[in-house]
């Protein structure tokens, strides 16, 4: 059930890729405003996947993934029939904050149900490929559509229909901590992350201009405001002492980069590919299933490496055969030659594959047992930061190359550089034991 959403919400993530041209023509959004379109759900992710995970460890974790799925379906059907850019970038916000939600909770409820590790692994591994095969059917069901809004209309009941199935089906779990909520931190969190979206959004037409100077600003101060409050707080959503835990820091850093080199780049490259060489948006999807499935059946075959090869080693491969995948690929948008991409695409879904099996298994394996929602909360933060601000530069960087070809080139240059950055660093990090487990 918690794979099931799962794949529901990676669904209604990715469903714009593919339509992006057709949804900035009906809602007359400019290139200047089109990353706001991409970045409303990681946005709504990111500020409250922190505090979606400690209201699910203390509040009950059936309880947040039953709403959070339920939302989803609602704000979903309400996207399909916004009239405006903002309209449809609130209601993606809206089900990205419902999305983190099930995200959250859906890992805390697996850690819970699979207390042995071996069992935790396989589970974490179906898991894993879910986000591979929601990421995977979104595009196709979005591409297959007369139209963009009817594709939000059906992920909508969809999401209704598996929260009511969630109801009967899940067992309740917490953690035994009480708390209330960590309101004020949520806040500066989110505060802070909608600045420095908007300012990486606003960048590309000049990063001295005096608004995104003050927005930059604000996100480094707001941090500052959400350290300090996080210190003092009696339940803090995130323990900050857990920085200083390698495994922590290589389950950050993996969703960190993940986000920016992996995500951000193949939230824009279907909509490159559509201008550059004029295929379709169907066309697309099925080019890009080849990725995403590729990732899927890779997340689920990594269950069986079980403890042979550490987790962290594989994040680092993963992010090598990204950057190779992606490297293979430069010149082929230019071409013109959709099968040019074919190897890259394969071996890069290869490398998606084993972040997202490995990811999941570090979050819970890099906090305590009765924290493993919020485990799973900070690394799909650190995942949907580094979205955000992957499209945003991704979307920068073909704006400033002069082509759609040239700046697909510069994109995926630079997605491969960030891959490699991020490969080497979770090496040089060595696990100093297991996360603590009580």
């Amino acid at each position: 059930m918690t794979s099931a959403a799962t794949a529901v919400a990676l669904m209604t993530y990715t469903a714009p890729t593919v339509t992006l041209p057709e949804t900035a023509a009906d809602l007359h959004t400019p290139l200047s405003a089109q990353a706001w379109l991409l970045n409303g759900t990681p946005l709504g992710l990111a500020a409250l996947l922190l505090v979606a995970g400690s209201l699910a460890d203390d509040h009950g974790r059936r309880r947040i993934f039953v709403s959070g799925t339920f939302v989803l379906g609602l704000t979903t059907a309400l996207g399909g029939c916004a009239t405006s850019t903002w309209l449809f970038t609130l209601a993606r916000v809206a089900q990205g904050a419902a999305s983190a939600a099930l995200l959250a909770s859906g890992l805390g409820l697996i850690v819970h149900a699979f207390p042995t590790p071996r069992a935790r692994m396989h589970a974490t591994g179906v898991w894993g490929a879910s986000v591979s095969g929601g990421g995977a059917v979104g595009p196709l069901l979005s591409g297959a559509m007369p139209s963009w809004r009817l594709s939000y209309g059906v992920l909508g009941v969809v999401a209704l229909i598996v929260a009511l199935l969630g109801v009967r089906g899940l067992a309740e779990s917490r953690s035994p901590r009480a708390g209330r909520p960590d309101l004020a931190g949520a806040a500066a969190f989110g505060a802070a992350l909608i600045a420095l979206v908007a300012a990486l959004t606003l960048g590309r037409g000049g990063w001295l201009r005096t608004p995104v100077v003050l927005l930059l600003a604000a996100a480094v101060g707001l941090t500052a405001v959400f350290v300090l409050v996080e210190r003092r707080a009696a339940t803090p959503m995130i323990d900050l002492t857990l920085l200083r835990r390698p495994l922590f820091l290589a389950s950050s850093a993996g969703g960190l980069f993940t986000g920016l080199a992996v995500i951000g780049l193949f939230s824009f490259l279907p909509a490159l590919i559509q201008q550059a060489t004029g295929v379709s948006p169907m066309g697309t999807a099925w080019l890009f299933l080849l990725w995403s499935g590729v990732s899927f059946v890779t997340a689920l075959l990594t269950r069986h490496l079980g403890d042979r090869v550490a987790h962290r080693h594989q994040l680092a491969l993963g992010f090598v055969l990204h950057a190779a995948g992606v490297l293979v690929m430069l010149g082929a948008v230019g071409a013109g030659s959709w099968p040019r991409l074919l190897p890259g695409l394969v071996v890069a879904g290869m490398g998606s594959g084993l972040l997202n099996a490995a990811l999941p298994l570090l979050a819970v394996e890099s906090v305590p047992m009765t924290r493993a929602a919020m485990g799973s909360g900070a690394q799909q933060t650190f995942r949907y930061i580094g979205s955000c601000a992957g499209v945003a530069l991704t979307i920068a960087l073909t704006a400033s190359a002069g082509s759609a070809a040239r700046g697909a080139d510069v994109a995926l240059a630079v997605s491969a550089g960030l891959a490699l950055s991020a490969a080497v660093g979770v090496a040089v990090l060595r696990d100093r034991g297991r996360g603590p487990t009580a």
